[in-house]
């Protein structure tokens, strides 16, 4: 395998020459607000990563005990294991990119009261976010649909967001797993090579055309980490937090589950800095060719001077044969 890292003034994950499986970069926010962290003077938009031959490429989130960022490893402190075997690192970064973010929005009646502070929440993120990503709005509540104007496909624009989350009526049953498929598809579309979700509901799904299992599947072979927030009423019977937390599980997200809506904006907050503080770790696996199959991914990380360090990332990927996989899994 031979790869190459080409930097010319500014830096981004460019175009991957080859069979990708997988593209997790590492993350970052959005629009018109704070500065990003430190980092050495770059150019983002031609930072590239090619390679010829098929390459899984991870982002990695390491936390120390207290739950704290830890940001100043360097590849030799990184392990990845393929079902349970080591695998040689080809490419690590550690910078701040643009990633594509879809914001999930549950519509259904009893979010009603909550929307208002959702909102807040989300204008929270962007502020917090790296100026040059970009954004979309699934509302949904039986059925789904785009939050932003007809010719407006994304948007760094608060004002935009916040109009494209209140305007849609808060009524109806939920269709998650519906809304969570829109989203995944209008990832695809996206200009930034790092794909992340964003779903907030306050209860599971009673109303899609889609199961469980087919969104697992979808989620699988998509490139998106999707982080999770379930605001659940103590009496709701279809709340579904094991849902919301396996989908966070499997794709390298987080999951927060919460009993008061005030408490998503601090939630947001931290998912933008999470996006912005991981490692993107890329390996060559074995069955480069691909082979249809579900392959584990576990990532460890060991430093001196860092005790106990966590390490969050995807779990799984498909090697999906014959082309790389877009946000709906086809080829």
């Amino acid at each position: 395998m031979s790869t190459r890292l080409s930097r010319a003034g500014e830096r981004r994950l460019g175009n991957v020459n080859a069979l990708l499986l997988f593209l997790l970069v590492a993350p970052v926010a959005s629009a018109g607000r704070q500065p990003p962290p430190s980092q050495p003077d770059r150019d983002t938009d031609t930072f590239r990563i090619s390679m010829d031959v098929a390459l899984v490429v991870l982002h990695a989130t390491v936390t120390d005990r207290q739950g704290g960022f830890v940001s100043n490893l360097e590849q030799g402190d990184f392990e990845v294991f393929e079902d349970g075997k080591p695998q040689a690192i080809r490419v690590f970064t550690n910078e701040d990119v643009p990633v594509t973010v879809g914001l999930v929005i549950d519509h259904s009646s009893s979010m009603r009261p909550k929307l208002a502070e959702v909102t807040v929440a989300a204008s929270s993120f962007v502020k917090h976010s790296n100026p040059e990503d970009e954004m979309f709005v699934v509302n949904f509540n039986e059925r789904v649909s785009l939050g932003l104007p007809a010719k407006v496909r994304f948007t760094d624009r608060i004002d935009q967001l916040q109009t494209a989350i209140t305007a849609a009526p808060a009524d109806g049953q939920t269709a998650l797993y519906d809304a969570i498929a829109k989203a995944l598809g209008e990832l695809s579309a996206g200009s930034r090579d790092k794909k992340v979700l964003i779903v907030v509901s306050d209860g599971g799904d009673n109303a899609s055309a889609l199961n469980r299992g087919q969104i697992m599947k979808l989620a699988q072979r998509s490139s998106a980490v999707i982080y999770t927030i379930g605001i659940f009423d103590a009496d709701d019977p279809d709340q579904n937090p094991g849902l919301l937390k396996h989908l966070a599980l499997l794709t390298g997200g987080e999951a927060f589950i919460v009993n008061e809506v005030s408490g998503i904006v601090a939630i947001s907050e931290r998912i933008a800095r999470d996006i912005r503080h991981q490692y993107t770790i890329g390996f060559a696996p074995a069955n480069a060719a691909g082979d249809g199959a579900s392959h584990a991914i576990r990532v460890h990380a060991q430093a001196k001077g860092h005790e106990r360090m966590s390490v969050r990332a995807r779990t799984n990927y498909v090697a999906a044969p014959g082309a790389e996989l877009n946000e709906k899994g086809a080829r």
